[in-house]
């Protein structure tokens, strides 16, 4: 058997691998050796590991999109607690996922101040954000730590999916911002961000989200 250790792997920009027979406790041990500053992120589900390092302007929607959220999220005066790329596991259900972003929501209160999550008390986040494709891998993670709402932004469009008896669901608007058509707005001002600059466009998302609760 040839062993290789994490140090001798290199990921591409853009690119994942995928390591398979990962028991829970390598998982641990690959977590502790990743470190928490770095590029990469992280999804497992059942023994099945992936580990990507995205592409600069996949950094870039991250950034704008977790934004525009909390923009949002201001102008209708609601609290959030915002947990970035944490990672989130759980070994009762063999699933750890980094979010490209997340945030606390309907929750934010009983977040308050944690620094250290135990999913087995403290609740998944309520909204969660990746750019780029979403693997199986991520996607069977995500449903397993009940994470209710999670958006794909991928190639200029925003697809949000709601988690329906453990599964996924399509859907059309968000749960949490019903009344705005976040779909529509958040390829809208990610594609002006792209010619006029990501504070003019978060400057146009405020106007825009202000011009809809004034309705």
């Amino acid at each position: 058997m040839v062993t290789l250790q994490l140090k001798q792997l290199s990921v591409p920009l853009g690119q994942r691998i995928i390591l398979t027979d990962v028991n829970w406790s390598k998982f641990e041990d690959i977590l502790q050796e990743l470190g928490e500053k770095r590029a990469t992120r992280v999804a497992y589900y059942h023994s099945q590991l992936e580990i990507r390092m995205p592409l600069p302007e996949h950094e870039f929607d991250k950034e704008i999109i977790g934004d525009m959220v909390k923009i949002l999220l201001e102008e209708l005066e609601v609290d959030r607690e915002c947990y970035g790329s944490t990672t989130f596991k759980r070994q009762d259900m063999a699933a750890g996922i980094e979010p490209d972003n997340c945030f606390y929501i309907q929750n934010h209160r009983l977040m308050i101040g944690k620094r250290r999550l135990d999913l087995t008390v403290d609740p998944p986040p309520d909204l969660a954000i990746e750019v780029d494709v979403t693997s199986k891998t991520q996607l069977s993670a995500y449903a397993a730590l009940g994470v209710p709402e999670l958006w794909q932004f991928y190639q200029g469009t925003l697809k949000i999916n709601v988690l329906q008896a453990g599964n996924y669901v399509e859907s059309s608007l968000s749960p949490t911002f019903e009344n705005f058509p976040m779909i529509e707005g958040v390829s809208q001002f990610v594609q002006m961000s792209l010619t006029q600059g990501s504070s003019a466009a978060l400057r146009a998302f405020r106007k825009w989200i202000r011009e809809r609760i004034e309705r």
